[in-house]
């Protein structure tokens, strides 16, 4: 595996502060990122190399050892370990075989390849593949129902089912369909918001419903029997008498379906508010003042 100088794929002098780095690399990640450069195979691996680099100099003990190890950093690790193993080997050893710490040192270095640079030298460090994001709008019947659709996401199809319930801004993960790894790496993830548009007369919070219904004078007095909409048909729905304005009725189960939740329902409020009546007769008029005449003289 060739070296890769991750100080030059930042752009930065080996001595960089860490602020440096941080700076360095949010420049060129802004720059090569694959939004900005959709199907360009250079730049996707240029904001790889550029991730890769970060991920080990932004970080103080892995800085320290690609510093000293350099390719093998990764293996920085087994190569201390098996350096103090073989400095106590050696000072037990010495006595009886006759070679001093330095020539046992030698000797070991001529095994390791010289202070750990060619030290398991067939292994090739494993990264996982870029995360996706992406956004999937809806509409509120949309979402009513379970349904199916095929995304393409980088040019691949994905099936997705979704399921019924889903919320606005709600986010899922479909493991595996990212971008892929590298150096036989696992893929990263997909991840997908949904954005949920409302342009019906419900509001939704949860996996309640809330709805006015204007209510005439006449009814919410005497009571009767009105049909209201739900979501999906029509009841209908009888008035007490003496209805109060802004007095609230519950519809249970004609709400919004549960999140993958089959057969459960959340429930519809609804906000009687009573409306006036207007362009009055003469006749209705004089009934009215001979209401108010009644109620002055109880």
């Amino acid at each position: 595996m060739a070296f890769i100088d991750y100080y030059k794929i930042l752009g930065v002098s080996k001595s960089a502060t860490d602020k440096e780095i941080k700076t360095a690399y949010r420049k060129l990640a802004r720059k090569y990122h694959p939004d900005l450069n959709p199907d360009n195979k250079e730049a996707e691996q240029k904001f790889k190399e550029i991730n890769e680099a970060n991920e080990v100099l932004s970080i103080a003990e892995k800085r320290k050892k690609y510093d000293k190890y350099g390719k093998d950093w990764k293996h920085g690790d087994e190569y201390e370990k098996a350096q103090q193993q073989q400095r106590r080997q050696s000072r037990q050893q010495s006595s009886q075989q006759g070679f001093s710490n330095e020539e046992y040192s030698d000797f070991f270095e001529s095994m390791f390849g010289g202070g750990g640079s060619s030290y398991h030298q067939s292994q090739s460090p494993k990264f996982k593949g870029q995360d996706y994001n992406a956004e999937l709008h809806l509409h509120l019947k949309d979402v009513y129902t379970t349904q199916k659709q095929v995304l393409t996401v980088n040019g691949k199809k994905i099936r997705l089912t979704i399921p019924a319930g889903v919320e606005n801004g709600q986010l899922i993960k479909i493991k595996g369909k990212g971008g892929l790894g590298i150096n036989n790496g696992p893929n990263g993830d997909l991840y997908i918001k949904f954005i949920v548009d409302n342009h019906t007369e419900f509001k939704r919070e949860g996996d309640n419903l809330y709805k006015n219904v204007n209510l005439d004078l006449y009814t919410s007095i005497l009571g009767g029997e009105i049909t209201v909409d739900t979501f999906n048909g029509k009841v209908k729905l009888k008035i007490t008498p003496e209805t109060k304005n802004e007095s609230k009725v519950k519809l249970k189960g004609k709400g919004f379906p549960m999140y993958k939740q089959e057969g459960k329902f959340g429930d519809l409020i609804i906000t009687f508010h009573i409306v006036m009546p207007a362009d009055l007769s003469e006749k209705e008029l004089e009934l009215f003042r001979e209401l108010q005449k009644i109620k002055e003289d109880e």
